[in-house]
């Protein structure tokens, strides 16, 4: 359908989950941490300095996180590897920027799915459609990403996905 990785690669992610994603203390999580404040775990340079043992020091929900690679994808092609943790300039606008990517990449991953459907030619075209507001053939920059109409796209997504019950059954 269309050669987005939908699967994470945190070697060329700038940690931006240890960033962007905020969560409270609770059996996922040892700690509170508010979006936009850095994970104390992480280390300079964007590793863990817990990885190993995340589950075992209460960061279960860590390991089970999936950003689906929308954080390699904002580090690389949207910010051309720069970093937050290098120019803390970058810090609001890759937040953004990840917000927003993920949200692309969950669209596209359900599109996939949908994808395996035997869909009729109309719900092939929607489909379609929808991809290609998800994935436009110019790619991504910042400014367009930031731009997008993605919850009006995600409103169309919603209910095409809801008129393929029939498929289903």
């Amino acid at each position: 359908m269309d050669a987005v990785q939908l699967s994470p690669d945190c070697a060329a992610c700038a940690a931006l989950c240890c960033l962007a994603l905020a969560f409270d203390r609770s059996e996922h999580f040892a700690i509170d941490k508010a979006c936009g404040e850095a994970c104390p775990n992480l280390r300079p340079g964007g590793s863990c300095g817990i990885y190993g043992e995340r589950v075992a020091r209460g960061f279960s929900g860590c390991e089970a996180y999936d950003c689906l690679g929308a954080g390699q994808r904002v580090t690389a092609e949207l910010f051309a590897g720069r970093s937050w943790q290098d120019d803390p300039a970058l810090e609001a606008p890759m937040i953004r920027a990840f917000e927003a990517m993920r949200r692309v990449h969950e669209g596209l991953l359900l599109l996939r799915e949908a994808a395996k459907l035997a869909l009729s030619p109309d719900d092939r075209r929607t489909l379609e459609d929808i991809r290609a507001a998800l994935s436009p053939a110019a790619g991504w920059t910042a400014m367009t990403l930031a731009a997008a109409p993605l919850g009006a796209i995600q409103a169309r997504l919603r209910t095409f996905l809801t008129g393929l019950r029939g498929y289903l059954r």
